[in-house]
């Protein structure tokens, strides 16, 4: 995982994946994963759930994009951690990777045909840098017309990159250039949830990533300093999201520890 950028496409089934403190589900026909090397992943699968996993060497792709803009990459490729497959070129590649799927385990199929591999394999990676955004997606795609799904996908972003900051319904609202109706419809459209939800999902997630830290501080502190400062209502959202309470997660991090940081009498449950 170290050395290669990992797609997943649902076949049935959805996929949840956390990386970078960000989490996304995506669901057959719907959605995809798109990790980038270099960053711890978790993934659930949902029962009975079936996918393709395309695992492409950061060299080859990286090289793959210098051959099409004329430029090195600089840095890395930051794929999106969820990317739509409805769209067009969606559709596309999810053809592709299936006909490549069959063709690769055919007898007689293309591992026969080397010359003609590496052009599909091409071809593929030219599909995924079209489909799933980046930072080089207006090189390859120009500056797409927003849509309402865009809309909400450039609010969900800038909420994984300023969770501390305020974000209330009007202010996520402003940054799209929407009304808080149309934001609140596309959140429940697009995410199946309130902006108001997401927001407290993202900030549950810094949370549980430091408490699972083994220098963690105060549950109260660290819940405090994401916007939790009601502390039975915190618990009961930890838990829903998490299975167990904060104080779970901290002991869990410092088994060897005493009390982790909670005022006497105020254990978290």
């Amino acid at each position: 995982m170290r050395s290669v950028y990992h797609v997943n496409l649902p076949i049935s089934g959805a996929n949840t994946v956390q990386q970078n403190g960000t989490t996304r589900t995506s669901i057959a026909g719907r959605s995809g994963n798109a990790m980038v090397p270099n960053s711890p992943i978790t993934m659930w699968w949902s029962p009975g759930s079936v996918q393709y996993a395309i695992k492409l060497p950061k060299e080859l792709i990286e090289a793959h994009v210098g051959k099409l803009t004329s430029h090195p990459v600089d840095g890395s490729i930051r794929f999106a951690l969820e990317f739509d497959l409805s769209t067009a070129p969606g559709q596309m590649l999810q053809a592709t990777v299936s006909f490549l799927y069959a063709e690769l385990t055919r007898p007689g199929g293309l591992p026969s045909m080397p010359a003609v591999r590496h052009e599909l394999e091409s071809a593929l990676m030219t599909e995924l840098l079209m489909t799933v955004p980046s930072q080089l997606s207006t090189g390859f795609l120009g500056a797409p017309a927003p849509t309402r799904r865009s809309k909400i996908l450039e609010v969900m972003d800038y909420v994984d990159e300023h969770p501390g900051q305020e974000l209330s319904t009007a202010d996520l609202a402003a940054v799209a250039g929407i009304s808080e109706r149309t934001l609140q419809a596309g959140f429940q459209d697009v995410v199946g949830m309130s902006p108001r939800a997401y927001v407290r999902g993202v900030r549950l997630d810094r949370v549980h990533l430091e408490l699972s830290s083994t220098d963690t501080g105060s549950i109260t502190d660290i819940a405090a300093g994401w916007g939790f400062f009601h502390l039975a209502r915190f618990a009961q959202q930890y838990r829903a999201r998490f299975g167990v309470l904060p104080s779970d997660t901290a002991r869990a991090a410092r088994p060897m520890a005493e009390p982790v940081g909670t005022p006497p009498g105020r254990e978290l449950t």
